[in-house]
Order: C-alpha cells, then structure tokens, then sequence
C-alpha cells in the first residue's frame, strides 16, 4: 500500500485504495505464456481435410490419387488392388510423384471398422501426406437426417 501526503494518519500521511494491478498482469502473462507452450502438445489425432455435407459436387480428373477401402476390407490405390499394405507409404508417394499432385482421397465403405481406416489414414500421415479428404455420397434431402448412433 502507499502513503498518501493529503494530511492526517501516520505523521501527516493516509493510506490510498487504489489497487496495485501488476502483480495480477505478470501472472496472467506468465499463465499465458505456459498455455502457449503447453497447448501444441495436448493436440493428438490426424490432420484431415473434411468435406463438406452440403459442399457442391468436385470435378474429377485423372491426376487424382485415390484409395479405397471395400467392405469385404480390401484396398485399392488408384484401381490397383494391394495385396500388402504394410509398404502403403512408398506406394502412395510413388503415385503421387507420378501423377504430381500432393492430394489424396480415401473412400471407405461405410462399414469398414473405424480402426481399419484410421491405420489407413497413419500410413499416409508416416509418408508425409497431409492433405487427405474423405469421400463421401451426398445426403438425400428428401429424407429426415440419419441419427448418428443408428
């Protein structure tokens, strides 16, 4: 607290009330700080580029990469079944350098196990592809949305 010169109290001085806030900001700089350097590390997951449900339709050409995943769980890259996809990275990079294009495209069947795809998905993010969108059918408007635990 400081000492006021306007008479009374303590030898002719008096207490003021104004609040000291630097204490309060240096703290709050130093949380800040700490929740900027913490935050990247608490991010876990793939980078993925989703699309849209109500996004136009995309042309396609014939420099697009894509893999497929049936329901019986086989995988194709660009209409060549893979009987081994433990070398799925080198393959995808091949392709990509190929056609010279830096984006990808998984379809997946609706039934392909989650962990099928998100393997899938590793894969590409080993080799360095960043840029994947998920193929998806275009909802039927004409009926009611579908529940997500249906």
């Amino acid at each position: 607290m400081a000492f006021g010169s306007n008479g009374g109290g303590f030898e002719g001085r008096s207490l003021m009330s104004d609040i000291n806030v630097t204490p309060m900001v240096d703290v709050m700089l130093v949380l800040l700080i700490i929740f900027m350097v913490a935050a990247p590390m608490m991010t876990q997951g793939l980078d993925v580029d989703l699309p849209k449900v109500d996004a136009s339709v995309m042309q396609t050409d014939n420099s697009m990469v894509i893999i497929t995943v049936t329901a019986g769980g086989q995988v194709t890259l660009d209409g060549t079944t893979l009987s081994n996809i433990d070398n799925l990275d080198a393959q995808v990079r091949q392709v990509m350098r190929t056609k010279g294009t830096e984006r990808l495209f998984l379809k997946a069947d609706q039934s392909v196990p989650y962990g099928r795809v998100a393997g899938i998905m590793g894969a590409l993010r080993e080799a360095g592809i960043t840029n994947v969108g998920l193929v998806t059918d275009p909802a039927d408007r004409s009926r009611p949305a579908e529940r997500l635990n249906d």
